[in-house]
């Protein structure tokens, strides 16, 4: 594995480098199974990509950069897979009966997730749907406190908080859209800070308006009130593909809006129920991933135990003898691993 380090944070790479090679020498594995290398993102990562010993590709990063891998990927005498994830912007559904229970702690909680990391997580709400009325009103004039009470963070580096600034240059100029809301104390442009800000605006503004649902890679979100749920499953079917998306709402609700549940199947890697989408854990059930143009794969994941396969193929030995097996193949099965054996699954010999 060639792992080629971030220019923004060079040095927490080698310490993380440093630590793998470690752990590669504890567990006996040969020296050169992993390298971390620095230089300029574009030259580097397309010689990578293009060398022939290359078999797959993980990026994470801008649609413009994990396409450009992919291209020069495909273009390969041999094409290898890409499965790059290239930004996504999570959409959340507020759902009338959440609205009317608990619309103040949604806002106060979305404005949690937004905030979270400076809003770099690819995880990020960047989108609120939610249909007109009292309780959204009262949704909409909570966000409008919490994230007025944000503080300016730290992002990355200068360009991403360049692009973050242009992003909401788009939102101010684009008709029909309103700031709602943004920090109230000043980020100081020395320290490459920003701060929180939430936009609104209607269904009509956002179905004309493509650039609505491009991702702006920071602390900020669209609230889009909607005037019925047909506006809403229309929003929702207008969407592309994103990593993820998050439904608030009752029982009731949900037996309400499976319509809703179904389209977002399509949508997405991963649909949460009364939850916010950052927060990812490492386990066999995580899936991070999603539809085109959220990643150039959506039948894998970065996240989880299944990740790992990213990087596996499919080898098949029919009529070996068993001196002639990979080990874990043979009858004997010393290691005990659960195997499939003429439809049954066993862990013993056999």
């Amino acid at each position: 594995m060639v792992v080629k380090a971030h220019r923004s944070h060079a040095g927490t790479a080698e310490l993380v480098g440093r630590a793998i090679q470690a752990a590669v020498k504890a567990c006996d594995m040969p020296e050169g199974v992993f390298s971390l290398i620095h230089g300029s993102g574009r030259v580097v990562g397309s010689a990578l990509v293009q060398h022939p010993v290359a078999k797959a590709v993980g990026f994470t990063g801008s649609h413009a950069g994990g396409r450009a891998l992919f291209d020069l990927a495909a273009a390969r005498p041999e094409p290898i897979p890409v499965y790059a994830e290239m930004g996504s912007l999570n959409p959340v559904f507020v759902l009338p009966g959440a609205l009317r229970e608990r619309g103040e702690a949604l806002a106060q909680g979305l404005c949690g997730s937004v905030t979270l990391g400076v809003g770099q997580f690819c995880t990020n709400p960047g989108l609120v749907l939610g249909i007109d009325g009292e309780p959204m009103d009262e949704f909409v004039a909570s966000a409008e406190s919490s994230f007025s009470e944000a503080a300016p963070a730290t992002m990355l580096n200068p360009g991403v908080r360049d692009a973050f600034e242009s992003g909401l240059a788009s939102f101010k100029s684009t008709e029909g859209v309103s700031l709602l809301s943004r920090s109230e104390t000043e980020p100081d442009p020395g320290k490459t800070e920003v701060g929180a800000h939430v936009w609104t605006t209607g269904f009509d503004a956002f179905a004309s308006n493509s650039g609505l649902s491009e991702e702006v890679f920071g602390p900020t979100t669209l609230v889009v009130r909607c005037q019925a749920k047909d506006e809403l499953l229309k929003a929702a079917s207008q969407l592309e593909g994103h990593l993820t998306a998050t439904i608030h709402g009752t029982e009731e609700d949900l037996a309400e809006y499976m319509d809703l549940v179904e389209i977002l199947e399509r949508k997405v890697g991963r649909i949460i129920f009364n939850g916010f989408p950052t927060g990812v854990e490492v386990c066999p059930s995580m899936h991070h991933g999603g539809p085109y143009p959220a990643t150039t794969d959506g039948r894998s994941t970065s996240v989880g135990t299944a990740a790992v396969f990213r990087f596996t193929r499919l080898v098949c030995f029919q009529g070996f003898p068993q001196a002639g097996l990979p080990e874990e193949l043979k009858d004997a099965n010393r290691g005990n691993l659960w195997r499939l054996v003429d439809g049954e699954y066993k862990n013993g010999a056999g």
